[in-house]
């Protein structure tokens, strides 16, 4: 039997999306994605964890990431994790998993952040959730 390899994540960017034509000429778009967990500890304190995850979406769909979404909006995405490895300028072989999407949602309107409609207007408020890990311009995608 084969495995599975599906992820799905309903969260907010932390940053409006990078997109890129590779050499190919297919388009790549990077995004990153913030997902919260909330709970109320043992003395009764409010706690927060925010989870970051790296996403790449290709072709005609990156596309419209890069037209239409922006830093604080939600996103609904479907797709696998894959791992990936280069060699920094040190020559040290670097790791990233990601996830590679294959469907995207765009959730809420550009001011309401609570409607789960798949309006395509772009916008969406800021939100702070934390230190956002910075993608490295030069990490390439492989082709």
């Amino acid at each position: 039997m084969s495995g599975v390899n599906k992820v799905i994540v309903v969260g907010r960017l932390g940053s409006d999306p990078e997109v890129k034509t590779v050499t190919s000429g297919q388009t790549v778009c990077r995004l990153s994605v913030a997902t919260s967990e909330n709970w109320t500890d043992r003395d009764g304190q409010k706690q927060e964890k925010t989870e970051w995850h790296r996403v790449v979406v290709w072709g005609r769909m990156a596309e419209v990431c890069g037209k239409h979404l922006s830093k604080g909006r939600q996103v609904y995405l479907e797709g696998r994790l894959q791992t990936r490895s280069w060699e920094d300028q040190q020559g040290q072989k670097k790791y990233t998993t990601e996830i590679v999407a294959n469907t995207v949602q765009f959730l809420g309107g550009s001011n309401d952040r609570s409607s789960q409609s798949n309006d395509m207007s772009g916008g969406g408020a800021s939100q702070d959730f934390g230190p956002e890990p910075s993608f490295d311009s030069s990490e390439e995608i492989p082709f």
